[in-house]
């Protein structure tokens, strides 16, 4: 039985985030040369990355969310949104590539299927959503 959206986030610092070693070292790398230019995000992202777990990419599982996992997503909203988590040159929100420097992507690193996150969005909104499905990115993006 799936919890209610609001009591699913609130479980949400309870809920283990996975990173492999790669990623971890070239997002935490990403956010402190961000810390000027984006502040906010770049602590939000340092934050993620001080209480994930990391892991080796070979035992990462394919249902976690990393960099250029494609993921479908609810929002609060129930409108069923499908994105690339990718890095910020790549980024092209027509195509739905959305960077690890926004809220939203800072906020989808190292979660699995099921989980739910909120976040607060750069116009001051409260916003969440649940993660439906993940799959695993094509080939390795570091």
């Amino acid at each position: 039985m799936r919890l209610p959206l609001r009591q699913n986030i609130k479980q949400r610092r309870e809920h283990e985030i996975v990173v492999s070693e790669n990623d971890y070292a070239r997002l935490t790398g990403l956010a402190e040369s961000s810390l000027e230019r984006l502040p906010g995000i770049a602590e939000e992202l340092l934050s993620e990355m001080e209480r994930a777990k990391i892991k080796p990419l070979s035992r990462i599982p394919a249902n976690v969310i990393r960099m250029g996992s494609t993921v479908t997503f609810r929002g609060g909203d129930g409108e069923v949104k499908t994105v690339t988590l990718v890095y910020p040159g790549k980024a092209d929100i027509a195509e739905g590539k959305v960077s690890i420097l926004t809220p939203v992507g800072a906020a989808l690193i190292g979660l699995r299927e099921g989980q739910s996150v909120a976040w607060t969005s750069r116009d001051g909104r409260r916003l969440e959503l649940e993660i439906i499905t993940v799959e695993a990115p094509r080939e390795d993006t570091n």
